[in-house]
C-alpha cells in the first residue's frame, strides 16, 4: 500500500513537471516568429495523433454522432483554440515563469462561475482563496519594479483570457457533460475537429508553419509541449481514477512551482521580490479553492490544453 502511494505521489510529481515545462516551451516556440494559429493547428495535430494511438488501443475511440461533435467544436474552441491564441500572443512579451502563475487562477475563477451557474454554493475558504488569487496579480502588475520591463504590464490582462475560458470549460462539462465519453475520447474527438478549425486559420492569417526541415528550436518546443500535454493529460485522467480528484488536483501547485524553475533554467529568468510574493500568495489562494470531497473531475484542469 505504501509501495503504491509513493509511486502515485511519483506521476503526481511526473506531471507536474512535464505540464510546468509546456510554458517554457511555449516561449520557445514563439521566439523566430512563430504564432499562435500556426502552433495550435500542429498542437491538434500531433495530439489527434497521440490520443487517437491511445484511444484505439484502449478499444474506446471518440464516437460521431452529432452531439458528440457539437461538444468537439466547443471544447476546441474554449478548451485550446481562444485560450492558447491568447496565451502565445501574451508568450511574446511577458516571462515565462509570470505565465505560470497566472494560469494557476484556473480554479479560482473557476468558483464565480460555478456559483453564476447553480454549480457550486458559496464558500467563504473559497471566495477568500479567489481574492488572494486576484491579489497575487495585483502584486505582479501594481509595483513599478516587479516586471523587467513596465511595458510588460498592459499584456497581464491578455494573459488572463487563457484561465478564464479554462474556468468556463471546466464548468461548461460539469453542468453538460461529455456525451457520455471518457476525457481521454473528448480530448481526441476535440484535437481531430480542431484541425479543421485551426487549419483555415493558420494560412489566412498567413501563420502557417512548415512541416518539412531544417528544424530549429520553435519547431521542437512545438513538438515538445503538445507530447508532454497529451501524454501528461492522458496520466491526470488516469491518476483520478486511480486515486482520487482530490489527490489529483494536487498537481496544481506542481505545474506552477516547475513552471517557474523550468523558465530559471531553460531561459535563465529571474524575478523581483513582488512576484515570489505573490507565488506565495497564489499558492495559498490554490489551498483554499482546491476540491475537499467527491467534486467535479477537472476542478483543477479543464478537458483543454492549458498551456502546461
Amino acid at each position: 500500500m505504501r509501495r503504491d502511494w509513493a509511486a502515485l505521489l511519483a506521476l503526481l510529481v511526473l506531471l507536474g513537471a512535464a505540464w510546468g515545462m509546456t510554458q517554457p516551451l511555449a516561449k520557445i516556440a514563439v521566439s523566430e516568429g512563430y504564432r499562435h494559429f500556426g502552433i495550435i493547428f500542429w498542437q491538434f495535430v500531433i495530439g489527434a495523433a497521440l490520443l487517437g494511438v491511445i484511444t484505439w488501443a484502449r478499444g474506446r475511440p471518440p464516437r460521431w454522432e452529432a452531439r458528440h461533435i457539437v461538444l468537439y467544436v466547443i471544447i476546441a474552441l474554449i478548451g485550446t483554440l481562444l485560450p492558447n491564441s491568447a496565451s502565445y500572443t501574451a508568450a511574446i512579451h511577458l516571462p515565462s515563469g509570470i505565465l505560470s502563475i497566472v494560469l494557476s487562477l484556473v480554479p479560482m475563477l473557476a468558483f464565480p462561475v460555478a456559483l453564476a451557474l447553480g454549480l457550486d454554493r458559496f464558500s467563504g475558504l473559497r471566495f477568500l482563496g479567489l481574492l488572494l488569487g486576484l491579489a497575487a496579480i495585483v502584486l505582479i502588475a501594481a509595483p513599478e519594479t516587479s516586471l523587467p520591463d513596465r511595458a510588460m504590464v498592459w499584456w497581464l490582462p491578455m494573459a488572463l483570457v487563457a484561465p478564464a475560458f479554462y474556468a468556463i470549460e471546466g464548468n461548461f462539462v460539469a453542468r453538460h457533460g461529455t456525451e457520455g465519453l471518457d476525457a481521454v475520447q473528448v480530448l481526441c474527438g476535440a484535437s481531430l475537429v480542431g484541425i479543421g478549425l485551426a487549419l483555415p486559420l493558420a494560412l489566412m492569417t498567413g501563420q502557417w508553419i512548415n512541416p518539412l526541415p531544417p528544424y530549429g528550436l520553435p519547431d521542437l518546443a512545438v513538438l515538445g509541449s503538445s507530447i508532454l500535454h497529451a501524454l501528461a493529460y492522458t496520466g491526470y485522467v488516469w491518476i483520478v481514477g486511480r486515486a482520487g480528484p482530490v489527490f489529483a488536483a494536487q498537481v496544481s501547485y506542481l505545474v506552477t512551482g516547475f513552471g517557474i524553475l523550468w523558465a530559471k533554467l531553460l531561459l535563465g529568468e529571474s524575478y523581483s521580490a513582488w512576484v515570489w510574493a505573490a507565488v506565495s500568495l497564489m499558492f495559498i489562494g490554490l489551498f483554499l479553492v482546491q476540491p475537499r470531497g467527491k467534486e467535479v473531475l477537472d476542478a483543477a484542469h479543464p478537458l483543454g490544453d492549458d498551456g502546461r
